[in-house]
């Protein structure tokens, strides 16, 4: 279950998105904040700490938070932050479809042990699917889950959020996911599939994502289409 300063973490990300506090305005005191959302003075800063985390808001001393976030035209997808597909959506306003291309069972081979850190010879689940955003197919996932914790991942599951199941159904905590992003040229897989319109070359995703016990539980490639996507992350420099 989420905590309450998440919510209300989102909850306020997405009042900023949606632009009913601008760029450059104040969010409402503190006090009127706590009384919103009944809450205690810490839950509300540990909701408003995610937000400067994630490049939302910055305090400035003597004057209350101030919002830094700027809105862009292009779907962003957050590095800093772990969402599913259908949380990346509902953030950035997007139409978007989830088509599942294929589920199938394989056994961890020494090659797949070495390349993604799965124990050799368990059972893992490989999911590959597309997203559409606004009718254009433009991102192929390709995603190994290990099968003992992630079990019975049907179609269903796999167009709606493998995330949700996780966390609602299985009461999975997804904890952590280390990322590198790299560019690459389209492969014969991708132009099957995706809706290119002569780009030739993809921003590529690589996420291993652990639970609360550190095991890993899912290696996913995103495959995304190089023109049409920007990644954010945000860099709070310390004191030194």
């Amino acid at each position: 279950m989420k905590a309450r300063y998440d919510a209300i973490f989102r909850d306020l990300r997405d009042t900023i998105e949606d632009g009913t506090y601008p760029f450059q305005s104040f969010l409402p005191s503190e006090a009127e904040l706590t009384r919103y959302y009944t809450c205690s003075h810490n839950t509300l800063r540990r909701a408003l700490g995610l937000l400067r985390e994630q490049g939302y808001v910055q305090p400035v001393h003597g004057k209350g938070v101030r919002v830094v976030f700027q809105k862009t035209e292009r779907e962003t997808f957050s590095v800093g932050q772990i969402e599913s597909f259908r949380e990346a959506g509902r953030r950035s306003h997007f139409r978007a479809e989830t088509r599942v291309v294929d589920i199938h069972h394989l056994t961890a081979t020494e090659q797949i042990a070495t390349a993604y850190g799965f124990e050799e010879g368990v059972d893992l689940t490989y999911v590959e699917r597309v997203r559409v955003i606004h009718d254009e197919a433009l991102i192929r996932d390709c995603s190994l889950f290990l099968t003992e914790v992630v079990p019975d991942i049907t179609e269903d599951i796999a167009r709606s959020s493998i995330y949700e199941y996780m966390e609602h159904t299985l009461g999975i905590t997804i904890a952590m996911s280390k990322r590198t992003i790299t560019g690459e040229r389209a492969n014969e897989r991708d132009r099957a599939l995706l809706d290119l319109d002569g780009v030739d070359y993809l921003a590529v995703v690589d996420n291993r994502t652990f639970d609360a016990q550190g095991i890993l539980i899912e290696c996913t490639q995103s495959r995304h289409r190089l023109d049409h996507f920007r990644f954010r992350d945000t860099a709070v420099r310390q004191k030194v």
